[in-house]
């Protein structure tokens, strides 16, 4: 397949492409040179990777906020 490269150096990704890589719109491509070829590969982020790195449930603001001035003060000591 060939796409050519616009006066604002874009091109498109042609839709077999898009389709086979399941790539939509705000996708990040990851550009590489080896070996004096272009390589683009998709940076798809696995939202699952971060499960369970958010604590839910009932908090303690104000324990919360005294254990966040408490860490600010270490900084600075």
């Amino acid at each position: 397949m060939q796409t050519v490269i616009t006066s604002k150096f874009q091109t498109t990704i042609p839709k077999a492409i898009r389709e086979k890589l399941l790539l939509s719109v705000n996708d990040t491509l990851d550009w590489k040179i080896e070996d004096g070829r272009i390589v683009v590969s998709p940076m798809q982020t696995d939202f699952l990777k971060h499960k369970n790195s958010v604590q839910i449930g009932t908090g303690d603001i104000a324990e919360d906020i005294q254990a966040a001035r408490r860490q600010r003060a270490e900084r600075f000591r």
